[in-house]
This record gives C-alpha cells, sequence and structure tokens, in this order.
C-alpha cells in the first residue's frame, strides 16, 4: 500500500522526469513530503511565484526537448499557474501540470481557496483532468505525459484532491499505464501519401519556393531533416521568431527571421515573392507574415506541415494539409522531391549571397542614431554580447524591445532553440523565470537574460532563486524607462495622447543586491562592453543595467494597410 504522492512521485520517475518546479501550499503537504524525502531520485526547484514556475517549465520543455513539469496548489496557486500555461498553450509548447486541490469533502463548503480548477484550466490546456481515486494515479501521469506530447501539443494539467493525494492504494503495475519517457515529441505520425506526393509537384514546380520554419520545427528536433530537404531541393529558409535558429543562419540558404518583428529586409522580400511556400511547424499568422503579405495570401500556394489538421492551412486557405510530425513529414517531401538542377541551385544561392551582402554592408554604413549622454542604442548592445558571450549561449528574452533586435542582428548556430522568447501571448516577466528553467536544464551552461525594467518588475523574484542556485545567468535590463510600446501606439495613433504608460524609475543593480546579486549600470558602449566580457566569465548570475531609447530603430511601424490585411484593426500596428 502507498498513498498517492508516493504513487505520483513514482509515476513521474517511471517517466524520466527528473525536475519539478513549483511553490507548496497547505494542499500540498504530502506531495512535498515525498519529494523531500526522493530528492536523490527527483529534484525539485522552489520559484518565489506559480507563474513563473510554469514559465521554468516552458523554457525546459523548449530547449531540451523533454518534457518540463510544474506544480503549484490550490486557490490562488492554480489561479496564477493558469498565467503562466497561457503561453505554453499559444505556442505549443508541451508539459506537465500538477496542482493539488481541496479535499472532496469540503465541496460547495466555500472553504477558503476553493476554485473550480477544471474550468479555470480549460481555456490554457490541451488535457485536464481530477484524480478522483488514489490508484488511478499512476494511469492518469501516464495519460497526461502522452496527452501533452501528442497531436498540438501544450500544457496537461493533473489535479489531485488532498483527500486523493494522502490516501492509500494498492497498484497493479499492469493497470498503472506504461511508463515510458519524457522526450518530445510523443510520436512521430507521417502524413498521408498522397498529399506528400501532391506537395513534392508543387514545390518541385515552383520558381520562387521558400520555407517558413516554426516552433514546432524545433520540438520534433527536425533541424536536420530541414537543412537536409532545402540542400536537397536549393529551398531558402526563413523563421518566424519561435523557429529561430533550427538551421544555421549563416547557412548560404538562410534568410533567418521573417515577418513583422525584426526581420532583415531581404528575408521578407523573398518571401512576398514566392510562388509556393513550405510552413514547417508555424503558425503562419499575421506577425510571422508581415501581415500576411510574405508570403503573398493571394498569390502564394502553401504546403503547411502542421501536428494539429485543425490549423493546417487556416491562415492561408488553398493550399495543400500535410497533418504529421515535422521531422517525419520532412523526410517523407525528401523522397519524393527531385534534387535541385545546378543552375537553379547556382541562382538561387547567388541571389541570397548578394542580398545578404548588401544588407551587411548597409549596416556597417549606418551610424548608431545620436542619443542622450547614457542612452545606449539596442544594435550595438547585441553586437557587444554577441561578441562577448558568442552564438552558442542560450537566451531567454522578453517579448517587447529585446525582440527585434535579437531577430534580426543575433545570428544562431542551428543546433538547438537557443533563442527563447514567447511569442504566444507574448507576456511580460518572462524571462526572467524562463532563465531559470533553462538554466537548471543545462547545468554549467551560460544563460543571457535580456529584460526591461518593466518585465523585470514583475519577475525580479526570481533573481533570488538565481542566486539562490548559483546559476550562471547574465541579467540585460534594457531600460527605456516607459511602456514604450503602448505608448508608440498612442503616438501614432492616438494623437500622442500618452496615458498609463510613463511609470517611476527602477534600479535593477539596487534591486539585484537585495536578492544577491552583484550588478552594474553601463553609461557607455564602452562600459557595457568591458562589463559583458565580465559577466561572460563570472561564475553565477550577474546584473547589467542599461538605458535604452523609447523607439525602436530595426523595425518601423507597421503601415495601416498591413494591420487591416491581417484582420486587426486599422488603427493599430501588428504585434
Amino acid at each position: 500500500m502507498k498513498n498517492g504522492a508516493e504513487l505520483l512521485v513514482d509515476a513521474l520517475v517511471a517517466h524520466g522526469v527528473e525536475t519539478v518546479f513549483g511553490f507548496p501550499g497547505d494542499t500540498s503537504i504530502a506531495f512535498y513530503e515525498e519529494l523531500g524525502r526522493r530528492s536523490g531520485e527527483i529534484r525539485h526547484v522552489l520559484t518565489r511565484d506559480e507563474r513563473h514556475a510554469g514559465f521554468m517549465a516552458d523554457a525546459h520543455s523548449r530547449t531540451t526537448r523533454r518534457l518540463g513539469v510544474c506544480e503549484a496548489s490550490s486557490g490562488a496557486g492554480a489561479v496564477y499557474l493558469a498565467s503562466g500555461l497561457a503561453e505554453a498553450y499559444t505556442s505549443s509548447i508541451p508539459l506537465l501540470a500538477i496542482t493539488t486541490d481541496n479535499s472532496r469533502r469540503s465541496a460547495g463548503t466555500a472553504a477558503i481557496s476553493e476554485i473550480d480548477q477544471e474550468k479555470l484550466f480549460s481555456a490554457c490546456t490541451t488535457w485536464c483532468r481530477t484524480a478522483d481515486r488514489t490508484a488511478d494515479i499512476p494511469a492518469l501521469v501516464a495519460e497526461a505525459v502522452i496527452a501533452a506530447g501528442t497531436g498540438r501539443p501544450g500544457p496537461a494539467v493533473l489535479i489531485l484532491p488532498e483527500d486523493v493525494l494522502e490516501g492509500h492504494a494498492e497498484v497493479d503495475p499492469a493497470g498503472a499505464g506504461r511508463p515510458g519517457t519524457d522526450a518530445l515529441p510523443a510520436s512521430r505520425p507521417a502524413a498521408e501519401a498522397a498529399a506528400v506526393r501532391a506537395a513534392a509537384e508543387l514545390l518541385a514546380a515552383a520558381e520562387r519556393p521558400v520555407i517558413l520554419a516554426g516552433g514546432g520545427a524545433h520540438l520534433s528536433g527536425a533541424g536536420p531533416a530541414l537543412l537536409a530537404l532545402a540542400e536537397h531541393a536549393a529551398l531558402p529558409v526563413a523563421t518566424s521568431i519561435h523557429g529561430k535558429g533550427v538551421l544555421p543562419e549563416t547557412h548560404p540558404l538562410a534568410l533567418g527571421v521573417a515577418g513583422g518583428n525584426g526581420a532583415r529586409d531581404y528575408a521578407n522580400a523573398r518571401a512576398a515573392e514566392a510562388d509556393v511556400a513550405l510552413f514547417v511547424g508555424t503558425r503562419g499568422n499575421a506577425t510571422d507574415t508581415l501581415g500576411f503579405t510574405a508570403p503573398a495570401r493571394d498569390r502564394a500556394r502553401v504546403v503547411h506541415i502542421e501536428t494539429d489538421p485543425a490549423r493546417a492551412g487556416r491562415n492561408y486557405p488553398g493550399g495543400i494539409a500535410l497533418t504529421g510530425d515535422a521531422r517525419t513529414v520532412l523526410e517523407q517531401l525528401r523522397a519524393h522531391l527531385p534534387a535541385a538542377a545546378a543552375p537553379v541551385r547556382a541562382a538561387r544561392t547567388a541571389r541570397l549571397a548578394a542580398a545578404r551582402q548588401e544588407w551587411a554592408e548597409r549596416e556597417a554604413a549606418t551610424a548608431p542614431p545620436q542619443l542622450p549622454e547614457g542612452v545606449l542604442p539596442p544594435r550595438e548592445l547585441i553586437r557587444a554580447l554577441r561578441d562577448a558571450f558568442g552564438p552558442d549561449t542560450w537566451i531567454t528574452a522578453d517579448a517587447g524591445t529585446p525582440t527585434p533586435y535579437l531577430a534580426c542582428h543575433w545570428e544562431s548556430p542551428g543546433d538547438a532553440w537557443r533563442v527563447v522568447i514567447p511569442r504566444g501571448h507574448g507576456p511580460m516577466g518572462y524571462a526572467v523565470p524562463a532563465s531559470v528553467g533553462v538554466a537548471v536544464a543545462h547545468p554549467g551552461e551560460r544563460v543571457l537574460c535580456l529584460t526591461t525594467e518593466n518585465s523585470l518588475a514583475m519577475a525580479v523574484a526570481e533573481w533570488e532563486t538565481a542566486h539562490r542556485l548559483a546559476l550562471p545567468i547574465t541579467y540585460v535590463v534594457l531600460d527605456n524607462t516607459s511602456l514604450a510600446w503602448i505608448k508608440m501606439i498612442q503616438h501614432l495613433y492616438a494623437g500622442r495622447r500618452y496615458f498609463a504608460v510613463d511609470p517611476g524609475p527602477i534600479d535593477p543593480v539596487l534591486l539585484g543586491r537585495g536578492t544577491g546579486i552583484e550588478g552594474a549600470r553601463a553609461h557607455t558602449l564602452a562600459e557595457f562592453q568591458a562589463l559583458a566580457k565580465q559577466a561572460a566569465d563570472r561564475p553565477g548570475p550577474s546584473v547589467i543595467h542599461v538605458l535604452v531609447p523609447e523607439h525602436m530603430d530595426v523595425t518601423p511601424p507597421v503601415p495601416v494597410w498591413q494591420a487591416a490585411l491581417s484582420g486587426d484593426s486599422p488603427t493599430r500596428p501588428i504585434h
């Protein structure tokens, strides 16, 4: 006979889970007692907020292709966790969340922390179940692990009432669910053969083909298969921000990030003229396609590789849907697609090389903008970080100021999902906890976290976690002193009527010291370069604070006509 907590930990260990991110509550005492007793088998990382536990598990899944696991208790703990799962749900990131709940005996009595958790999680999970019997726990864990990584991936939530967790049962191993693995994806279905042949014929006949790869290609481990297909058929490859680095961004066929948030102009130009586009594990939404103009929705035929048949081709009707695992389907396509003729291959690579060279020359000739004293240009900061840390560094970044500059100026080596930016919901306060998740998942490897002063205000408590665990994370706070994206919208489309976009200043260096982390403010580019080089060699966490301008000089505001194409309000730019 074992209690529910013992059965739960047994099941997690059997599925290969090594780390759980979470924050305890009174309904999870039995679970924590078992985690403490078996700390040699499974590691618990104490977070400072349940929302952050979700972000840590999310980043763990993205960078390891193993199932991230997080935990929260009843009531407010579950509510906070739901916020942390929403980004993973929208970005199709598989993870397992375990929550505890009040004893079923107190249901309907207005007990403190009572909430209908299944309703709460219904909008941000792909699977959610409540255990009604202690004996069911192992089988439900097995079901949750499979559900998280099968079909459209996403968070799976297992809810354990306190009396079920503390109850006892004798479980027959034959009925406990098949012990498996936390490796992702959970399955690799192939696409329908006739659709693959039709897609191969369409791509072979294309004059101006292009590939757009997203986060689904990363999760599938499809990078080598994508590179093999691209080289075989001489297909230029662009990525979404989530797909950044799925192949080496210095490769002769790499276009880099496309879309409306930091793309190099030649990437969007190549995508816009495409007659056939192959989407691989991407939603192909307005941001990824520059308002559905790159590729052009009214001209290009789209072949869409997607695990979810309901999403394949949704934004580009009239194409060919290939429902299946990205790596598997890319291998299917390569088997049916003829190799590119030598003249075609030479022409495509030469054209891309010329466009890249022309862009690089323009960038080199573009002087940094004249800014007030102590305010530094983000483009130059990214270049300094690239020189100090090198391309193999793991990066987490918030969805605001860091995003376009990383998309444009940081070239990834193509061996993993190394640049993690939350582009599902774009939640503020993601990067700091995500950096902890990445650092825990890759012990001893350097993590670079680019955040902003307002995102930091939402997540600064996890600096204590980074200090407590002595994690090698460098935090760079890009401080523009305002809610600059919203302020820009008010500037351009609300008659410069600024409201609620200028909170008071915070001091990241002082905040860092309060959590045990040393840091410094960079007033000049030379100071920043020196601090970056020092931080790259520090064994633990450190903070660099730098002021940046409110405006963004990489990607101009999207024109009104492009916003209208996106289906958004014509008075607002595309995020």
